[in-house]
């Protein structure tokens, strides 16, 4: 195989267009024309194709991920996870049962086409870390941030970070960020009590809500006898 011509992108900046002689276009970064030796006129090798392949598959994943982070912050596994997740089937081709067999997928073929996928991935993945686009420490924080400012308990910011994939040796640091804002946890408890007399049934109902918002029980009583008091204040 040899490449006919070998020029940078109009479009986008550090990217090269490798034209090759079967008519066929690689998009691959200014890195890979260096490592590779690439130029004008090279003979490759099927072991130098190969490796062109898979620079420009590499390169095509590493900018659906800055596309894909571009978009909102997200942890390692869930980028990994959006990288190698399979195309939807097109209508008509679903189930595979409703298919002739030679129709059907091979599905050897279709575990290694997986394989490469989940390596390109973590390459990928390895270098966005390195470049400082994806740190799942910094994302933990931030999670934290988010879900106390929206009034969410300890229980229930935990599901998240276990929900979006953050490695657990960041949650107690991020956490250590969190400021229990007993005003809020209060304000909140107050919005639930809607004015209502603090009986048992809506001190019960108040208790609840707490609880699915992710409180422990040792806030939640705490609240509920400040609404207590509150009612045993008034006139």
């Amino acid at each position: 195989m040899k490449i006919e011509r070998l020029e940078p992108s109009q479009h986008k900046q550090g990217r090269w267009l490798v034209w090759l002689e079967d008519a066929s276009v690689v998009r691959v970064g200014e890195g890979d024309v260096v490592s590779l030796g690439l130029y004008a006129g090279k003979e490759l090798s099927d072991a130098q194709a190969e490796a062109l392949a898979a620079a420009g598959a590499r390169s095509k994943l590493m900018e659906r991920a800055v596309g894909l982070l571009a978009m909102r912050p997200m942890s390692r596994k869930e980028l990994l996870d959006r990288l190698c997740a399979p195309p939807r089937p097109k209508k008509g081709k679903w189930p595979y049962e409703r298919l002739d067999a030679a129709d059907m997928p091979d599905q050897e073929a279709l575990r290694t086409q997986a394989e490469a996928l989940r390596e390109q991935a973590e390459e990928v993945a390895v270098r966005l870390t390195e470049l400082g686009l994806l740190d799942d420490a910094e994302y933990a924080r931030m999670v934290v941030r988010h879900y106390a400012a929206k009034g969410f308990g300890v229980r229930k910011i935990r599901d998240e970070l276990y929900r979006r994939g953050v490695p657990r040796e960041h949650w107690e640091q991020a956490m250590e960020e969190r400021e229990p804002d007993e005003g809020q946890l209060l304000a909140l408890a107050r919005q639930k009590l809607r004015g209502a007399e603090p009986t048992r049934e809506e001190l019960k109902r108040v208790s609840s809500y707490l609880a699915r918002r992710g409180y422990g029980w040792e806030e939640i009583s705490s609240v509920l006898e400040r609404l207590r008091e509150e009612a045993d204040d008034l006139p």
